[in-house]
């Protein structure tokens, strides 16, 4: 995606959840509680009532809206491929036409769009239930109704009928998917039963309380999917996948990446970077297959989480903006928009990811934390002429929580925190955790925001203020911002600490807690710690003498390291960064070495220095291993 500076604008919206979290709840009387909570199963009603009506066995029914939406109504939203509800039915060219919103796929994709069935359930719901399409998109009751309606109408025509054995539905939820490909409706069928089987409770982003009980003896029709004559791909040589997703090899253009060998090589593989596509699935792929349109490892489409290899993982794929970072991550592009308030990334595309990067994790040996699963935005600049300009996707509406619990390797706990010198992992929570951005048109290229507007929804991070206050101004990152005063706008990444990201307490004061971040002490509304878990067994660093620690973007090699021949990479700090002394900061368990990689001669060059990657503000830097200690 394209970065653009935010220009300056002070906000005094705090997260909408925090009251609640900080005890207020408790006062509410006991009838109006039993109504909230009445309130809060009333979606649970509505799918067994749909169920029911359309002979649908609820396991089945709350299983595949588990997969579509993570049950979410989602404020009748579409998400990025064009789907609205719980359950997800789809009505791409009608939103497009409607709304002018040919730019999220490229008007040249109009006519295949409204030839393909399967971006149109909605309509074909409509029909079924005799309900207006407008209905489907915004009462959550009636799009529940017919999806279950669509999903009756896909058994009668694969078995019949509507059997009470909920294993006999395997086609229909195959069906469901979406998917014209056999291998991508077969891992969603398959992600539905095994959830059938496992079972799933989930209070949802609007508070709502669905429980599917586990059904550990249903057994899926798995030979049904043979009906639907769906087509099989070919897996391409080269296509590096778990077995369980659909996934195929389309090369990028030979100047979107380097041919390497990583990590046989010596060039370590330690990260993996999340991105978004800002773009169509096929835009993004069309725009890696042209030379210096840039690459990614992989590209997600949302609508059923088919997986598009286009670089070999050996190879480096020219995606993080930052070399030295290309040299040892994975990238993965995720068709969305970061800034898009009218979209939602959907739960298929969670779900591939995180197989993929699980996948990729145990392969490589990465570690699953947020020091080495990365958005885009925690990327450093490599210089300090570049850290102003770094992208900001995936953005504060990729749901870091939700995506480290399918990574399983969950990043809260129990909430609080800890005392002056330990440290903490930002746990906001996302559902509750409703945060105000300013979006403006140059932010969001779908073309849905002709103007700047201040919208409120669930994010991902928290704001920083300069001071224990409502009224201090939002923190701003020296690169962005010199005069230190922040904004809301949403690509602002310099004010916020996201899910996931861990720091130093460096105070408390009331409600409120500072931690230490780009190199200053910044406050934000923490009380009783709802918006934090206090973190153990991690490794902390500070300053091993009197004077600032010098912070860096990129890991290389000391000049007079390289042999005669080959041309240094440039190795200086970050003018605007440092760590002062007294200050701490989360760091990597162990410091790795610097190296550089050049292509042509397939030469490595690694050098005699260690480095820590810490989180040192929304972004990770590098610090070398004999300037600070660690504790």
């Amino acid at each position: 995606m394209h970065e653009r500076k935010p220009r300056r604008r002070l906000s005094l919206t705090l997260a909408a959840g925090v009251l609640a979290a900080a005890g207020v709840a408790a006062t509410t009387p006991p009838a109006q509680a039993a109504g909230h909570r009445a309130a809060a199963d009333s979606r649970q009603h509505t799918f067994e009532q749909a169920a029911a009506e359309y002979g649908v066995p609820l396991p089945v029914l709350l299983a595949v809206a588990y997969h579509e939406s993570a049950w979410d109504a989602h404020a009748g939203e579409h998400s990025t491929s064009g789907g609205y509800g719980p359950m997800h039915l789809t009505d791409v060219t009608a939103r497009m036409l409607a709304t002018g919103d040919a730019g999220a796929v490229g008007r040249a994709d109009l006519a295949k769009l409204a030839s393909a069935p399967s971006l149109h359930t909605l309509r074909a719901a409509a029909r079924l239930t005799g309900l207006p399409a407008r209905r489907l998109r915004a009462d959550e009751a009636a799009n529940i109704r017919a999806g279950a309606a669509l999903l009756a109408s896909y058994a009668k025509g694969t078995v019949g009928g509507t059997p009470k054995d909920p294993g006999k539905w395997y086609a229909a939820v195959a069906r469901y998917s979406g998917s014209s490909e056999e291998r991508a409706a077969r891992a969603f069928a398959d992600r539905v039963f095994a959830t059938i089987e496992k079972g799933a409770h989930e209070t949802t982003r609007d508070g709502q309380h669905i429980n599917l009980p586990p059904s550990p003896g249903v057994r899926p029709a798995t030979s049904q999917l043979s009906v639907l004559r769906l087509r099989k791909t070919a897996t391409a040589d080269g296509t590096e996948c778990p077995a369980t997703i659909d996934c195929a090899f389309l090369p990028a253009a030979v100047a979107g990446g380097q041919v390497s060998n990583r990590p046989a090589n010596g060039i370590r593989i330690d990260s993996i970077v999340i991105h978004d596509t800002e773009s169509s699935y096929d835009a993004a792929i069309n725009t890696f297959q042209k030379p210096g349109g840039g690459s990614a490892h992989y590209v997600i489409r949302s609508s059923d989480g088919a997986v598009t290899q286009m670089v070999p993982t050996k190879d480096i794929s020219f995606q993080a903006g930052n070399y030295s970072t290309n040299l040892h991550s994975i990238g993965i592009e995720h068709e969305g928009y970061a800034a898009a308030g009218g979209t939602w990334y959907t739960e298929a595309e969670y779900e591939t990811s995180a197989e993929l990067v699980r996948y990729l994790a145990d392969r490589f040996g990465i570690p699953l934390d947020r020091q080495h699963i990365l958005g885009h935005d925690n990327v450093p600049g490599p210089n300090s002429a570049t850290v102003s300009g770094m992208h900001w996707d995936p953005g504060p509406s990729w749901d870091w929580e939700r995506f480290m619990r399918l990574l399983h390797a969950p990043v809260g706990g129990r909430h609080g925190v800890g005392p002056v010198g330990s440290a903490v992992t930002i746990t906001p929570g996302y559902t509750r955790n409703q945060q105000t951005v300013q979006v403006c048109p140059s932010d969001d290229p779908t073309g849905a925001t002709p103007e700047c507007t201040e919208r409120t929804q669930a994010s991902n991070f928290v704001y920083l203020r300069t001071a224990p206050s409502a009224t201090a101004p939002l923190f701003g990152d020296q690169a962005v911002h010199p005069d230190g005063i922040g904004s809301d706008r949403v690509n602002d990444w310099g004010s916020t600490a996201a899910a996931g990201q861990q720091f130093v307490v460096a105070d408390r004061q009331g409600d409120w807690t500072a931690i230490w971040y780009g190199g200053t002490k910044v406050w934000f509304l923490n009380p009783h710690g709802c918006n934090t878990t206090p973190a153990h067994d991690v490794t902390v660093v500070g300053a091993a003498g009197t004077s600032p620690v010098a912070v860096y973007g990129s890991s290389y090699p000391d000049a007079n390291e390289y042999p005669a021949g080959l041309s240094p990479s440039t190795q200086t700090p970050l003018s605007m960064y440092s760590v002062p002394a007294g200050q701490a900061y989360v760091a990597t368990a162990a410091p790795a070495p610097t190296d550089d990689y050049f292509p042509s001669t397939g030469r490595v060059v690694t050098g005699g220095k260690n480095m820590y990657t810490i989180q040192y503000n929304h972004r990770t830097a590098l610090v070398y291993s004999s300037d600070v200690t660690a504790r």
